[in-house]
């Protein structure tokens, strides 16, 4: 019986932080665990030079640092491929077939890419590559026949605009060989966007409001303590507010099951008044750093010997390469373009 295929991945632009981490990192760890999927998961260089084509050194150095988030998060390589998007060349290829069969009007109503461009203010200088990164997605996606795609709940309209070019390839060449993948979103609704520390709609590397993977544990506390709380709890004694407190909104996250009574009664405590912020952002560094530590030693250790780390992404992307291949020409059979 053939095993259902997973793809995900990360665009290499910095370190990884718990936004993603919560977001995707730690559901593919588990669905690695369970041995029940063939798994692939990229860095998406490709991608990242879309509105940073004038820093791919930044993107390079990144290539390394998102590797080691990866292994120290517990991805194996023995159990999934990881591997490099731009060493693909197969996935310029499909791109470029899946963009005649999409309208310029249709990429320009994605909701998320219409989010995206306001986000990055790019006025009406939109690089040609951002708008058209969803195809480039959908490449990705369909280059390894993935069934299923773990992406976090902002990723929906990517999923669809997908699953509409495999409609519209099979229909137009009249073949069923592309998959339309489903996607795997975040089961904690409040994790499928974690928020900044400062209160922002959403962790970003760009707006540096971030834990990441890789802080050590003085900067961890140091950021905790900076979190955004109720800026009108000014004494220990005054009644706080627990909506829009991040420190509150994080225990609901990180906090494990039998933790949730009591952070319950310190929200309650904290409404009534009663309860610093300096007790309850202690309470939240001990909660991070049971999750942290261990990923921060596994991160050192591999950060000892990078050619093993790059050896695996060279290994990966020699096997993700073979397998996209075997998709491009069952492709270009359909479209009636193999011509030798």
């Amino acid at each position: 019986m053939t095993r259902p295929i997973i793809l995900t991945g990360d665009r290499p632009t910095g370190n990884l932080h718990l936004g993603h981490y919560v977001g995707s990192l730690k559901k593919r760890v588990l669905l690695q665990n369970e041995d029940k999927y063939d798994m692939f998961v990229f860095l998406a260089d490709q991608q990242a030079l879309t509105d940073h084509a004038k820093e791919s050194e930044m993107i390079k150095d990144s290539i390394a640092n998102v590797a080691l988030d990866y292994l120290a998060v517990g991805l194996d390589p023995k159990k999934v491929t990881i591997f490099i998007q731009s060493q693909i060349p197969e996935l310029a290829e499909l791109t470029m077939y899946y963009m005649n069969l999409v309208s310029l009007a249709r990429l320009e109503r994605n909701p998320t890419v219409k989010t995206e461009i306001s986000q990055k203010s790019f006025g009406e200088s939109i690089p040609t590559g951002f708008l058209v990164y969803p195809i480039s997605q959908a490449a990705d996606i369909t280059a390894f026949k993935a069934n299923l795609v773990p992406v976090g709940n902002d990723q929906k309209p990517m999923i669809e605009q997908t699953r509409e070019i495999v409609r519209s390839f099979n229909h137009t060449y009249k073949t069923d060989i592309l998959i339309e993948p489903e996607g795997i979103f975040p089961e904690n609704e409040a994790a499928g966007r974690l928020p900044g520390l400062d209160g922002n709609a959403k962790m970003s590397k760009s707006l540096g409001n971030g834990i990441y993977l890789s802080d050590d544990a003085d900067t961890v506390h140091k950021k905790v303590m900076s979190m955004y709380t109720d800026p009108n709890h000014i004494r220990v004694e005054d009644p706080g507010q627990i909506e829009g407190n991040m420190v509150f909104h994080y225990l609901d996250i990180f906090g494990h099951k039998e933790e949730q009574e009591e952070i319950a009664n310190m929200k309650k405590h904290y409404q009534k008044g009663g309860l610093g912020d300096v007790k309850t952002k202690r309470y939240l560094i001990d909660i991070l750093e049971r999750e942290l530590a261990p990923i921060r030693k596994r991160r050192l250790e591999y950060a000892q010997n990078m050619d093993y780390v790059f050896d695996i992404l060279k290994k990966g992307s020699e096997q993700a390469s073979s397998k996209a291949s075997e998709t491009l020409d069952e492709v270009k059979k359909a479209m009636g373009i193999n011509y030798f």
